[in-house]
């Protein structure tokens, strides 16, 4: 029997890696658009032409109803938020209702559509914020440093009580950052890889960033989908770290992503600028990905130096395309 999964934010990264998963396991994947005019939304139908669209607002529990009632799914993954860090500080009011309600009334729709659909909540390592263990685990006090953090622990919370409360079929991955060419140019993988492959065309001429010092556990996003699949596949809902339980700092990243263009020093190209830094930062994150191992068989596959000269490749025919636009 075909199964059916209802896709949140299925326009983003992750969104989209998982709907290719999905559609490869014979699944028919649903995408929940906010409106008609989502500027991403003709990336999807390029890409993923088999992908149908039905259209709701995370802010809108009457909408999300409508959209189970189209989609009949099995499973529901949860993947839409306000989801760039640095931009929660700007708007934490609504980076509040969309990335922390947003998860209340979307469990709501599936508790009153059908409580025997499948959740899964995508919880983030921000939720950790100022780390009280090393290396973070499920068991770890959540103390987060940004209003993107308190909005994302208060979604985890919920849905581990409509689990407890309705026995739903409820799972939250608390997945730490993770990464791709379709990464938005706003997150400093991104904009580190992208402004690389510029600068080795002569596009640009140098990358401002904010603290160098930060250390990330930094993994495959097409390899962490393949965990939240995973997840909605058990017997018993669960709480799951994902993580390569290796952690980098944006100048190690810095090292590879200059290294595979050819450039050893890049100290001259690169500045501190003061815009850039977090008002309270999250200076280590390193997860314990031990549990999803035993329990769900689940190991990153690609790794960190692997990722970026990825990343970097990627940016690279972007930057070349566009140089060849200007030379016309």
């Amino acid at each position: 029997m075909t199964k059916t999964a209802l896709i949140t934010g299925i326009t983003g990264q992750d969104g989209l890696y998982l709907a290719e998963l999905l559609l490869s396991k014979g699944y028919r994947v649903v995408g929940l658009v906010r409106g008609q005019n989502n500027p991403k939304l003709p990336l999807l139908q390029r890409e993923l032409p088999d992908v149908e669209i039905v259209t709701g607002d995370l802010l809108d529990l009457s909408s999300l109803m409508r959209a189970m009632q189209v989609a009949q799914p099995d499973e529901v993954y949860n993947l839409g938020a306000i989801s760039f860090v640095a931009y929660s500080w700007e708007n934490a009011h609504l980076t509040s209702d969309v990335t922390g309600k947003g998860v209340l009334n979307m469990l709501e729709a599936v508790r009153l559509f059908n409580p025997e659909t499948r959740f899964y909540q995508a919880s983030s390592s921000e939720m950790f914020g100022k780390v009280q263990d090393v290396p973070q685990r499920e068991s770890t006090l959540l103390w987060p440093r940004s209003p993107y953090g308190v909005a994302k622990v208060f979604g985890h919370y919920m849905t581990i009580n409509y689990r407890e409360s309705y026995g739903m079929h409820a799972s939250s991955g608390i997945l730490f950052n993770h990464e791709s060419p379709r990464r938005g140019p706003e997150f400093v993988t991104r904009k580190v890889t992208t402004a690389v492959a510029r600068i080795s065309l002569g596009l640009q001429d140098g990358l401002a960033l904010g603290n160098l010092d930060a250390q990330r556990d930094w993994g495959f996003a097409g390899d962490y989908v393949e965990a939240m699949w995973l997840m909605l596949q058990q017997e018993q809902a669960d709480d799951y770290v994902i993580a390569t339980g290796q952690t980098q700092s944006i100048r190690t990243l810095l090292d590879v992503a200059f290294a595979h263009v050819g450039i050893d020093d890049w100290s001259g190209l690169v500045t501190q600028d003061p815009r850039f830094l977090r008002p309270a930062e999250v200076e280590l994150l390193v997860g314990d990905a031990s549990k999803a191992k035993d329990k769900l068989g689940w190991e990153p596959k690609v790794s960190f130096e692997e990722l970026v000269r990825m990343m970097v490749d990627a940016d690279l025919l972007e930057a070349k395309a566009e140089q060849k636009a200007l030379l016309r």
